[in-house]
């Protein structure tokens, strides 16, 4: 029961439905609720899709460049503490990505499905959870479901997105983006430590 808390809080984390809120607030203002819902809907299910993608196929692709995958977890760890910093010490999380939003259309796309739920973390979630050397098919499908069902919440809250917002505001929805960010930070130190001592045998 433990590992299934830790895995949902690190896709929570690396997804941070809530940071999500905003960002998707001030790109569908001037939208239908209508719309809106068929934009969260979409951005939710092309997140899903691309993290999805790399569950089946990230591993693979990594062995066909000849790269292991403790390697791939420094490398991702190091990449998990430098974007866990950008939230912690940056923009916050919807302040930098509403800024996206002004030369680009396909919102549901950019920036609601990349980079704000399907994030550069969370595609790497989705292959270190996986790994077909530590886990079985079963844990591979228990770490998927968790998964989405991270992704589940995001869409319910993209729906109640005005009655969260009106409760929130952007200050709070960037203090718990921080606060997401410095759980990552540690998350992303243990994946450097574990890749290490995978690395050297030790």
């Amino acid at each position: 029961m433990a590992e299934y808390l830790t895995t949902f809080i690190f896709f929570f984390a690396v997804i941070d439905p809530i940071g999500t809120v905003p960002v998707f607030i001030a790109v569908t203002k001037d939208r239908s609720k209508t719309e809106k819902q068929k934009i969260a809907l979409q951005a939710c299910l092309v997140a899903a899709g691309i993290l999805i993608f790399f569950v089946l196929i990230g591993e693979h692709l990594l062995r066909a460049i000849d790269i292991s995958l403790s390697s791939f977890q420094i490398a991702g760890g190091i990449v998990l503490f430098l974007f866990a910093l950008t939230m912690i010490f940056g923009d916050s999380k919807p302040d930098e990505e509403i800024k996206m939003t002004r030369s680009n259309t396909d919102v549901a796309i950019f920036p609601l499905a990349i980079p704000s739920i399907a994030s550069p973390g969370a595609m790497l979630a989705a292959v270190l959870l996986t790994e077909n050397n530590k886990y079985n098919v079963i844990e591979q499908l228990q770490t998927t479901s968790i998964m989405l069902s991270v992704l589940t919440l995001t869409l319910a809250l993209l729906m109640a997105s005005t009655f969260i917002h009106r409760f929130l505001g952007n200050s709070g929805a960037s203090i718990i983006s921080r606060v997401m960010g410095l759980i990552l930070s540690s998350v992303a130190i243990e994946n450097v430590l574990s890749g290490v001592k995978d690395y050297f045998a030790l």
